[in-house]
This record gives C-alpha cells, structure tokens and sequence, in this order.
C-alpha cells in the first residue's frame, strides 16, 4: 500500500482528511478523530536510515497507536519498525514499501483508531 492508496482509504473508511500541521514537514499528514481530536495515524517522509532501513533516500512510513504486546511481536518482523518521533511503547511504524501486506496494514489501522477512541 503506498501513501496515496492509504489517503483513499482512510477517506473512504474513517472520513477523515490528513493534515499537514508542520509547515517544516509538508509530506508529514496527521489523521485523527473529529471528536477527540487524538491521532490514530500519522504518514511521514524519512531517511531510510531512521527506520532500520539500508541505503540512500527518504522512504513513507505509517505511524499508528497499537497495544505494547503486539507492538514488540510487529517490530520483530521486516517493514515494522519502533514508532518513528513517538512514543515506542505504544507506536509502531510500518515502512510503505510493500512489504507489508495491505490487509495487515488496514487491520492494524483499524486497531490504532479503535484504541484512540
């Protein structure tokens, strides 16, 4: 699943539009709840060397809020890495790159804005 196909969905499931909050960082887009307005996910454009990742150039990464039991089981597994800029306890981050399945990746999203609720 790649950046623009994540946006679709979220749309499309949640109805929720990303966010660009920092003018700094206008790839980085925040998806949270109209009511509570808690983050469940946040897309971002980073180094690969930040998630674990070999070689040169930037990489998507989906950050979402998971239960810390299967976080540590998630980042055991390639595509998963500890929540980027966030909380390691509670955030995972997933790289875009296909590795990761989008039926995984839709259910885990699921999760992360179930949990933040």
């Amino acid at each position: 699943m790649n950046r623009s196909q994540l946006y679709i969905h979220i749309k499309q499931t949640y109805g929720t539009d990303p966010e660009s909050l920092w003018q700094k960082y206008p790839n980085y887009a925040v998806f949270r709840h109209d009511d509570n307005h808690k983050w469940y996910a946040i897309v971002m454009n980073v180094p690969r060397g930040t998630v674990g990742l070999t070689g040169e150039g930037m990489v998507d990464v989906l950050n979402l809020k998971l239960d810390p039991n299967l976080i540590d089981d998630l980042r055991a597994r390639p595509g998963f890495a500890p929540g980027y800029h966030m909380n390691k306890m509670h955030w995972v981050s997933i790289v875009l790159d296909g590795l990761v399945a989008d039926e995984e990746i839709v259910n885990l999203l699921d999760m992360s804005q179930q949990a933040t609720r």
